[in-house]
Protein backbone atom coordinates (compact mmCIF):
# COMPACT_ATOMS: atom_id res chain seq x y z
CA UNK A 1 0.00 0.00 0.00
CA UNK A 2 2.71 2.46 0.61
CA UNK A 3 3.67 2.20 -3.22
CA UNK A 4 -0.18 3.08 -3.94
CA UNK A 5 -0.18 6.01 -1.91
CA UNK A 6 3.74 7.00 -2.80
CA UNK A 7 2.20 6.80 -6.18
CA UNK A 8 -0.99 8.36 -5.87
CA UNK A 9 0.58 11.67 -3.75
CA UNK A 10 2.38 12.38 -6.83
CA UNK A 11 -0.75 12.38 -8.78
CA UNK A 12 -2.00 15.32 -6.72
CA UNK A 13 -3.79 18.04 -8.97
CA UNK A 14 -2.89 21.08 -6.52
CA UNK A 15 -5.50 24.48 -8.01
CA UNK A 16 -3.44 27.12 -9.56
CA UNK A 17 -4.44 29.59 -6.57
CA UNK A 18 -3.65 27.49 -4.15
CA UNK A 19 -0.49 25.73 -5.29
CA UNK A 20 1.92 28.02 -3.51
CA UNK A 21 0.41 27.67 -0.33
CA UNK A 22 -0.14 24.12 -0.34
CA UNK A 23 2.95 22.40 -2.28
CA UNK A 24 4.91 22.78 0.86
CA UNK A 25 3.00 21.21 2.92
CA UNK A 26 2.31 18.39 0.11
CA UNK A 27 6.12 18.00 -0.23
CA UNK A 28 6.44 17.72 3.28
CA UNK A 29 3.95 15.19 3.56
CA UNK A 30 5.77 13.31 0.72
CA UNK A 31 9.23 13.49 2.26
CA UNK A 32 7.79 12.01 5.75
CA UNK A 33 6.03 9.43 4.15
CA UNK A 34 9.36 8.45 2.16
CA UNK A 35 11.51 8.63 4.95
CA UNK A 36 8.88 5.81 6.81
CA UNK A 37 9.56 3.69 3.85
CA UNK A 38 13.40 4.00 3.40
CA UNK A 39 14.04 4.50 7.09
CA UNK A 40 15.75 7.47 7.06
CA UNK A 41 15.07 10.55 9.49
CA UNK A 42 13.30 13.68 8.18
CA UNK A 43 14.84 17.33 8.34
CA UNK A 44 13.40 18.79 11.16
CA UNK A 45 12.30 22.48 10.05
CA UNK A 46 13.73 25.08 12.09
CA UNK A 47 11.47 27.07 14.33
CA UNK A 48 10.78 30.04 12.09
CA UNK A 49 9.18 27.48 9.64
CA UNK A 50 6.53 26.23 12.39
CA UNK A 51 3.11 28.12 11.04
CA UNK A 52 -0.06 28.26 13.21
CA UNK A 53 -3.03 27.05 11.66
CA UNK A 54 -4.65 29.19 9.38
CA UNK A 55 -8.19 29.40 7.69
CA UNK A 56 -7.08 27.96 4.27
CA UNK A 57 -6.57 23.86 5.82
CA UNK A 58 -10.30 23.17 5.38
CA UNK A 59 -10.13 24.20 1.85
CA UNK A 60 -6.70 22.63 0.93
CA UNK A 61 -8.11 19.19 2.30
CA UNK A 62 -11.47 19.73 0.17
CA UNK A 63 -9.26 20.13 -3.15
CA UNK A 64 -6.99 17.40 -2.41
CA UNK A 65 -8.44 13.64 -3.39
CA UNK A 66 -6.39 10.47 -3.58
CA UNK A 67 -8.66 7.99 -5.55
CA UNK A 68 -7.35 5.70 -3.29
CA UNK A 69 -10.04 7.26 -0.80
CA UNK A 70 -7.30 7.22 1.98
CA UNK A 71 -5.17 9.73 3.24
CA UNK A 72 -1.92 9.15 5.41
CA UNK A 73 -1.70 10.41 8.78
CA UNK A 74 1.43 12.58 7.86
CA UNK A 75 -0.16 14.14 5.15
CA UNK A 76 -3.25 14.82 7.56
CA UNK A 77 -0.69 16.14 10.34
CA UNK A 78 1.19 18.45 7.65
CA UNK A 79 -2.17 19.75 6.29
CA UNK A 80 -3.47 20.26 9.95
CA UNK A 81 -0.05 22.44 10.76
CA UNK A 82 0.04 24.59 7.07
CA UNK A 83 -1.49 28.21 8.12
CA UNK A 84 -2.65 30.68 6.06
CA UNK A 85 0.79 31.11 4.06
CA UNK A 86 1.47 34.79 3.15
CA UNK A 87 -2.38 35.47 4.59
CA UNK A 88 -1.27 38.73 6.67
CA UNK A 89 0.83 39.55 4.28
CA UNK A 90 -2.01 39.39 1.47
CA UNK A 91 -4.20 41.79 4.02
CA UNK A 92 -2.01 44.09 4.09
CA UNK A 93 -0.83 44.06 0.23
CA UNK A 94 3.13 42.92 0.97
CA UNK A 95 4.21 40.97 -1.85
CA UNK A 96 7.62 40.68 -0.16
CA UNK A 97 5.80 38.73 2.52
CA UNK A 98 3.78 36.55 0.44
CA UNK A 99 6.89 35.76 -1.23
CA UNK A 100 9.19 35.03 1.94
CA UNK A 101 6.22 33.22 3.36
CA UNK A 102 6.20 30.90 0.50
CA UNK A 103 9.90 29.90 1.10
CA UNK A 104 9.22 29.97 4.86
CA UNK A 105 11.16 32.21 5.43
CA UNK A 106 9.04 34.39 7.79
CA UNK A 107 10.04 33.50 11.60
CA UNK A 108 6.51 33.04 13.93
CA UNK A 109 7.17 35.43 17.19
CA UNK A 110 4.75 34.20 20.36
CA UNK A 111 5.40 37.63 22.11
CA UNK A 112 2.23 39.32 23.94
CA UNK A 113 2.26 42.28 26.49
CA UNK A 114 -0.83 43.72 28.92
CA UNK A 115 -0.69 46.91 30.12
CA UNK A 116 -3.52 48.87 31.51
CA UNK A 117 -5.99 46.42 29.95
CA UNK A 118 -3.85 46.42 26.32
CA UNK A 119 -2.53 43.50 24.86
CA UNK A 120 -0.08 43.75 22.36
CA UNK A 121 1.16 40.68 20.47
CA UNK A 122 3.80 40.35 18.02
CA UNK A 123 3.12 37.42 15.57
CA UNK A 124 5.87 37.03 12.48
CA UNK A 125 8.83 38.76 11.50
CA UNK A 126 10.84 38.81 8.44
CA UNK A 127 14.31 40.27 7.17
CA UNK A 128 14.70 40.45 3.80
CA UNK A 129 17.59 42.83 2.05
CA UNK A 130 17.05 46.22 4.20
CA UNK A 131 13.60 45.90 4.77
CA UNK A 132 12.14 44.48 8.89
CA UNK A 133 8.64 43.81 8.87
CA UNK A 134 6.80 43.04 12.22
CA UNK A 135 3.26 42.16 12.08
CA UNK A 136 1.36 41.66 15.58
CA UNK A 137 -2.24 43.03 17.37
CA UNK A 138 -3.08 45.13 19.59
CA UNK A 139 -6.43 44.15 21.66
CA UNK A 140 -8.11 45.27 24.81
CA UNK A 141 -9.97 48.91 25.91
CA UNK A 142 -8.58 51.02 23.53
CA UNK A 143 -11.71 53.47 23.93
CA UNK A 144 -9.86 54.49 27.39
CA UNK A 145 -7.62 56.64 24.96
CA UNK A 146 -7.98 59.95 23.18
CA UNK A 147 -8.12 58.62 19.59
CA UNK A 148 -11.41 58.34 17.60
CA UNK A 149 -13.26 55.47 17.77
CA UNK A 150 -11.65 52.82 14.85
CA UNK A 151 -8.42 54.85 15.18
CA UNK A 152 -5.10 53.40 16.80
CA UNK A 153 -2.02 54.92 17.10
CA UNK A 154 1.38 53.82 19.10
CA UNK A 155 4.44 55.92 20.33
CA UNK A 156 7.35 53.28 20.33
CA UNK A 157 11.09 53.03 19.85
CA UNK A 158 13.39 50.54 18.64
CA UNK A 159 16.60 49.54 20.03
CA UNK A 160 16.47 51.54 23.35
CA UNK A 161 16.19 54.70 21.29
CA UNK A 162 14.27 57.81 23.27
CA UNK A 163 12.13 60.29 21.14
CA UNK A 164 12.49 61.59 17.23
CA UNK A 165 16.06 60.52 17.86
CA UNK A 166 15.95 57.15 16.27
CA UNK A 167 17.44 55.64 13.14
CA UNK A 168 14.78 53.08 13.12
CA UNK A 169 11.82 55.58 12.64
CA UNK A 170 13.27 56.95 9.42
CA UNK A 171 11.35 55.88 6.94
CA UNK A 172 8.78 53.58 8.39
CA UNK A 173 5.45 52.78 7.75
CA UNK A 174 2.64 51.16 9.71
CA UNK A 175 -0.43 49.87 8.41
CA UNK A 176 -3.48 49.39 10.76
CA UNK A 177 -6.16 47.37 9.88
CA UNK A 178 -9.48 46.13 12.01
CA UNK A 179 -9.16 42.22 12.98
CA UNK A 180 -11.07 39.34 14.58
CA UNK A 181 -9.98 40.74 17.75
CA UNK A 182 -8.78 44.08 17.91
CA UNK A 183 -6.39 45.55 15.30
CA UNK A 184 -3.71 43.80 13.26
CA UNK A 185 -0.97 46.03 12.15
CA UNK A 186 2.54 45.78 10.15
CA UNK A 187 5.61 47.60 11.09
CA UNK A 188 8.04 48.00 7.91
CA UNK A 189 11.29 49.53 9.08
CA UNK A 190 14.59 49.80 6.71
CA UNK A 191 17.90 48.63 8.17
CA UNK A 192 19.63 52.12 9.11
CA UNK A 193 23.27 51.00 9.36
CA UNK A 194 25.95 50.68 6.89
CA UNK A 195 27.47 47.29 8.33
CA UNK A 196 24.11 44.76 7.75
CA UNK A 197 24.05 41.95 10.49
CA UNK A 198 22.17 39.21 9.14
CA UNK A 199 21.48 37.83 12.97
CA UNK A 200 20.52 40.35 15.27
CA UNK A 201 18.34 41.02 18.58
CA UNK A 202 15.76 43.98 18.15
CA UNK A 203 14.56 45.61 21.25
CA UNK A 204 11.12 47.78 20.85
CA UNK A 205 9.77 49.41 23.61
CA UNK A 206 5.79 50.51 22.88
CA UNK A 207 5.52 53.57 25.55
CA UNK A 208 1.47 54.80 24.94
CA UNK A 209 -0.99 53.46 22.65
CA UNK A 210 -4.18 55.83 21.62
CA UNK A 211 -2.24 57.98 25.04
CA UNK A 212 -3.02 54.82 27.26
CA UNK A 213 0.13 54.96 29.21
CA UNK A 214 2.97 51.82 29.57
CA UNK A 215 5.43 50.20 28.69
CA UNK A 216 5.16 47.19 26.39
CA UNK A 217 8.34 45.53 25.81
CA UNK A 218 9.68 43.28 23.39
CA UNK A 219 13.30 41.66 22.09
CA UNK A 220 12.53 40.22 18.70
CA UNK A 221 15.22 37.59 17.25
CA UNK A 222 15.99 39.15 13.81
CA UNK A 223 17.25 36.93 11.14
CA UNK A 224 17.94 36.20 7.11
CA UNK A 225 19.34 33.81 4.66
CA UNK A 226 23.18 35.48 3.50
CA UNK A 227 22.79 37.71 0.86
CA UNK A 228 24.74 37.34 -2.38
CA UNK A 229 26.47 40.53 -3.18
CA UNK A 230 27.99 41.95 -6.48
CA UNK A 231 29.81 44.67 -6.28
CA UNK A 232 29.76 47.67 -9.19
CA UNK A 233 31.95 49.97 -9.76
CA UNK A 234 30.37 52.71 -11.80
CA UNK A 235 30.50 56.76 -11.40
CA UNK A 236 28.08 58.99 -13.56
CA UNK A 237 28.73 63.14 -13.84
CA UNK A 238 26.80 65.83 -14.88
CA UNK A 239 28.74 68.59 -14.54
CA UNK A 240 26.78 70.97 -15.79
CA UNK A 241 24.14 70.37 -12.78
CA UNK A 242 27.62 69.68 -10.81
CA UNK A 243 26.27 66.35 -9.58
CA UNK A 244 28.45 62.42 -9.54
CA UNK A 245 26.49 59.35 -9.09
CA UNK A 246 28.58 56.41 -7.68
CA UNK A 247 26.51 52.99 -7.93
CA UNK A 248 29.00 50.75 -5.44
CA UNK A 249 27.23 47.48 -4.65
CA UNK A 250 23.96 45.69 -5.36
CA UNK A 251 22.55 42.78 -2.61
CA UNK A 252 20.61 39.86 -3.85
CA UNK A 253 18.04 38.60 -0.95
CA UNK A 254 15.45 35.90 -1.04
CA UNK A 255 12.95 37.98 -1.98
CA UNK A 256 14.43 41.55 -3.01
CA UNK A 257 18.20 43.19 -3.51
CA UNK A 258 19.65 46.22 -1.84
CA UNK A 259 21.32 48.84 -4.02
CA UNK A 260 23.92 50.95 -2.37
CA UNK A 261 24.61 54.30 -4.14
CA UNK A 262 26.55 57.45 -3.19
CA UNK A 263 25.77 61.10 -5.07
CA UNK A 264 28.20 64.10 -4.74
CA UNK A 265 26.76 67.26 -5.20
CA UNK A 266 27.88 70.90 -5.23
CA UNK A 267 25.94 72.59 -2.90
CA UNK A 268 24.63 71.45 0.21
CA UNK A 269 21.42 70.77 0.71
CA UNK A 270 20.89 69.44 -3.05
CA UNK A 271 19.39 66.09 -3.19
CA UNK A 272 20.07 63.32 -5.59
CA UNK A 273 17.29 60.22 -6.22
CA UNK A 274 17.24 56.94 -8.59
CA UNK A 275 13.70 57.12 -8.47
CA UNK A 276 13.47 54.39 -11.34
CA UNK A 277 15.28 51.07 -12.71
CA UNK A 278 14.48 48.66 -15.21
CA UNK A 279 16.55 45.93 -17.17
CA UNK A 280 17.20 45.58 -20.16
CA UNK A 281 13.76 44.18 -20.90
CA UNK A 282 12.26 46.82 -19.38
CA UNK A 283 11.00 45.47 -16.19
CA UNK A 284 10.76 47.82 -13.27
CA UNK A 285 12.63 47.14 -10.51
CA UNK A 286 11.40 49.86 -7.94
CA UNK A 287 9.62 53.01 -8.57
CA UNK A 288 10.09 56.05 -6.16
CA UNK A 289 11.28 53.31 -3.19
CA UNK A 290 12.87 54.96 -0.05
CA UNK A 291 16.10 55.78 0.68
CA UNK A 292 17.82 54.93 3.81
CA UNK A 293 20.75 57.51 4.69
CA UNK A 294 23.77 55.72 5.68
CA UNK A 295 26.28 58.71 5.13
CA UNK A 296 27.23 62.16 5.18
CA UNK A 297 30.35 64.09 4.32
CA UNK A 298 31.93 67.24 3.29
CA UNK A 299 34.48 66.57 1.45
CA UNK A 300 36.85 68.41 -1.07
CA UNK A 301 34.95 67.64 -3.77
CA UNK A 302 31.46 68.05 -2.59
CA UNK A 303 28.89 67.22 0.06
CA UNK A 304 28.93 63.37 -0.03
CA UNK A 305 25.88 61.51 1.05
CA UNK A 306 25.44 57.27 0.43
CA UNK A 307 21.99 55.48 0.39
CA UNK A 308 21.15 52.23 0.41
CA UNK A 309 17.41 51.94 -1.82
CA UNK A 310 15.23 48.32 -1.79
CA UNK A 311 15.28 46.72 -5.08
CA UNK A 312 12.67 44.03 -6.49
CA UNK A 313 14.21 40.80 -7.23
CA UNK A 314 16.51 40.54 -10.01
CA UNK A 315 16.06 37.87 -12.62
CA UNK A 316 18.87 35.80 -12.93
CA UNK A 317 20.64 36.57 -15.98
CA UNK A 318 20.05 40.09 -16.14
CA UNK A 319 22.70 41.82 -17.90
CA UNK A 320 22.36 45.76 -17.38
CA UNK A 321 20.38 48.22 -15.42
CA UNK A 322 19.19 51.42 -16.15
CA UNK A 323 18.68 54.11 -13.73
CA UNK A 324 16.89 57.19 -13.87
CA UNK A 325 17.96 59.73 -11.37
CA UNK A 326 16.13 63.26 -10.35
CA UNK A 327 17.70 66.50 -8.92
CA UNK A 328 16.10 68.85 -6.42
CA UNK A 329 18.34 71.95 -5.89
CA UNK A 330 18.37 73.18 -1.78
CA UNK A 331 17.48 77.34 -2.35
CA UNK A 332 18.14 79.13 0.70
CA UNK A 333 15.42 81.01 2.29
CA UNK A 334 15.68 84.88 1.57
CA UNK A 335 14.21 87.90 4.15
CA UNK A 336 13.33 91.45 3.92
CA UNK A 337 12.72 93.66 6.83
CA UNK A 338 9.31 95.55 6.55
CA UNK A 339 10.26 98.79 6.66
CA UNK A 340 10.10 99.12 3.11
CA UNK A 341 6.81 99.16 1.40
CA UNK A 342 7.89 98.00 -1.80
CA UNK A 343 10.57 95.17 -2.64
CA UNK A 344 11.59 91.82 -3.97
CA UNK A 345 12.28 88.67 -2.68
CA UNK A 346 14.58 86.60 -5.31
CA UNK A 347 15.42 83.08 -5.26
CA UNK A 348 19.24 82.76 -5.53
CA UNK A 349 18.81 79.17 -7.74
CA UNK A 350 16.17 80.08 -9.88
CA UNK A 351 14.39 82.77 -11.56
CA UNK A 352 11.19 83.06 -9.35
CA UNK A 353 11.15 85.97 -7.46
CA UNK A 354 8.36 87.58 -5.56
CA UNK A 355 7.80 91.77 -6.35
CA UNK A 356 6.04 92.89 -3.50
CA UNK A 357 4.07 96.11 -4.47
CA UNK A 358 2.67 97.34 -0.90
CA UNK A 359 2.93 96.70 2.84
CA UNK A 360 -0.38 97.97 4.63
CA UNK A 361 -1.07 97.15 8.50
CA UNK A 362 -4.72 97.73 8.95
CA UNK A 363 -5.83 97.07 12.90
CA UNK A 364 -4.57 93.82 13.71
CA UNK A 365 -4.34 92.44 9.89
CA UNK A 366 -1.02 93.14 8.32
CA UNK A 367 -1.66 93.15 4.29
CA UNK A 368 0.60 92.11 1.34
CA UNK A 369 -0.22 93.07 -1.67
CA UNK A 370 2.44 90.90 -4.36
CA UNK A 371 3.48 89.20 -7.57
CA UNK A 372 4.86 85.97 -7.84
CA UNK A 373 7.04 86.43 -10.96
CA UNK A 374 8.82 83.60 -12.81
CA UNK A 375 6.19 80.94 -13.42
CA UNK A 376 5.16 79.51 -16.13
CA UNK A 377 1.90 81.06 -17.86
CA UNK A 378 0.39 78.27 -19.33
CA UNK A 379 0.36 76.17 -16.08
CA UNK A 380 -3.00 74.25 -15.39
CA UNK A 381 -6.06 75.22 -13.25
CA UNK A 382 -4.90 72.17 -11.45
CA UNK A 383 -1.43 73.66 -10.66
CA UNK A 384 -2.34 77.00 -10.05
CA UNK A 385 -4.63 75.44 -6.91
CA UNK A 386 -1.70 74.14 -5.68
CA UNK A 387 0.31 77.63 -5.55
CA UNK A 388 -2.50 79.16 -4.24
CA UNK A 389 -2.57 76.70 -1.28
CA UNK A 390 1.42 76.43 -0.62
CA UNK A 391 1.25 80.31 -0.31
CA UNK A 392 -0.62 80.78 2.59
CA UNK A 393 2.22 79.17 4.13
CA UNK A 394 4.88 80.31 2.33
CA UNK A 395 5.82 83.34 3.93
CA UNK A 396 6.81 83.77 7.57
CA UNK A 397 6.92 86.72 9.75
CA UNK A 398 9.38 87.10 12.23
CA UNK A 399 10.30 89.55 14.95
CA UNK A 400 14.22 90.32 14.06
CA UNK A 401 15.33 90.03 17.22
CA UNK A 402 14.31 86.38 17.14
CA UNK A 403 16.12 85.51 13.44
CA UNK A 404 19.32 84.48 14.47
CA UNK A 405 17.37 82.46 16.98
CA UNK A 406 16.33 79.73 14.46
CA UNK A 407 18.15 76.47 14.02
CA UNK A 408 18.25 75.64 10.48
CA UNK A 409 18.41 72.26 11.28
CA UNK A 410 14.50 72.40 13.08
CA UNK A 411 13.37 75.90 11.75
CA UNK A 412 10.44 76.49 13.62
CA UNK A 413 9.51 79.87 14.27
CA UNK A 414 9.60 81.48 17.76
CA UNK A 415 6.66 80.84 19.56
CA UNK A 416 4.80 84.08 20.28
CA UNK A 417 7.47 86.36 17.93
CA UNK A 418 5.98 85.17 14.50
CA UNK A 419 3.67 83.82 12.25
CA UNK A 420 3.60 81.18 9.92
CA UNK A 421 0.26 80.98 8.35
CA UNK A 422 -1.38 83.86 6.09
CA UNK A 423 -4.98 84.20 3.94
CA UNK A 424 -4.32 84.37 0.30
CA UNK A 425 -6.73 86.36 -1.80
CA UNK A 426 -6.52 86.26 -5.60
CA UNK A 427 -5.83 89.43 -7.15
CA UNK A 428 -5.25 88.60 -10.85
CA UNK A 429 -4.58 84.45 -11.79
CA UNK A 430 -3.09 85.26 -15.23
CA UNK A 431 -0.56 87.66 -13.49
CA UNK A 432 0.05 85.64 -10.53
CA UNK A 433 -0.79 88.75 -8.82
CA UNK A 434 -2.13 88.03 -4.85
CA UNK A 435 -2.43 89.31 -1.29
CA UNK A 436 -1.60 88.03 1.83
CA UNK A 437 -3.28 88.73 5.10
CA UNK A 438 -1.74 87.98 8.19
CA UNK A 439 -3.66 87.80 11.83
CA UNK A 440 -1.20 89.63 14.02
CA UNK A 441 -3.80 88.21 16.97
CA UNK A 442 -4.82 84.86 15.24
CA UNK A 443 -3.72 81.60 16.60
CA UNK A 444 0.16 82.68 16.47
CA UNK A 445 0.46 85.31 18.41
CA UNK A 446 2.58 88.24 17.52
CA UNK A 447 3.78 90.00 21.04
CA UNK A 448 4.80 93.80 20.10
CA UNK A 449 4.19 93.91 16.46
CA UNK A 450 6.03 96.74 14.08
CA UNK A 451 6.86 96.79 10.62
CA UNK A 452 10.30 98.32 11.50
CA UNK A 453 11.17 95.50 13.74
CA UNK A 454 9.79 92.28 11.68
CA UNK A 455 11.18 90.56 8.80
CA UNK A 456 9.74 88.97 6.03
CA UNK A 457 10.89 85.02 4.86
CA UNK A 458 10.50 83.38 1.80
CA UNK A 459 11.23 79.78 1.33
CA UNK A 460 10.88 78.80 -2.90
CA UNK A 461 11.75 75.18 -2.24
CA UNK A 462 8.33 73.74 -2.74
CA UNK A 463 8.05 75.93 -6.56
CA UNK A 464 11.27 74.89 -8.03
CA UNK A 465 10.57 71.68 -10.16
CA UNK A 466 12.73 68.75 -9.59
CA UNK A 467 14.72 68.01 -13.13
CA UNK A 468 15.37 64.51 -14.16
CA UNK A 469 18.77 63.94 -15.19
CA UNK A 470 19.56 61.87 -18.70
CA UNK A 471 19.32 57.79 -17.19
CA UNK A 472 22.22 56.00 -17.84
CA UNK A 473 23.29 52.37 -17.63
CA UNK A 474 25.17 49.81 -15.41
CA UNK A 475 26.73 46.78 -17.28
CA UNK A 476 25.96 44.03 -15.16
CA UNK A 477 27.41 41.21 -16.52
CA UNK A 478 31.34 43.05 -16.80
CA UNK A 479 31.07 43.77 -13.12
CA UNK A 480 33.77 41.43 -11.09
Amino acid sequence: MSKHIKSELEKIDIPAELHNRVKLGVNQAKEEMLAEQNHTPRKRPSKRNKWKVGGLVAASILTITLSSGFVHPSMNQVLASTPLVGGIYEKFGDKMGMHLAEQNLVTPITQAVTKNGVTVKLTNVYFDGDVVSITGNVSGDLSKGHNEPGEVSMDLNFENNKGDNDPWLNGMSTDMQEGDNGHDFQWKINYPYKSIKEDFTLPISIHNINGIEGEWTFNVPISQEHSKALVLDHSQHYEADGVTIKVTELKQSKASSTLTFETITSFEGDNVELYKAEDENGNVLFHYENDTLLASSKQDDGYHQTFRKTVDQIAAGTKAITFYPAFTIADPTVQQRLDETSFTLESERSDLAIKVNNVTQEGDKLILDYQFQGLADDLSNQKLEIIQHNLSYAFTLVDQDFVDKIDPENPFPPEGHSISRNEVKVIDQKKHEYQAIFDLKGEEKFENFSLADTVLRMDFNSYIDNKELAPFTVELSSQK
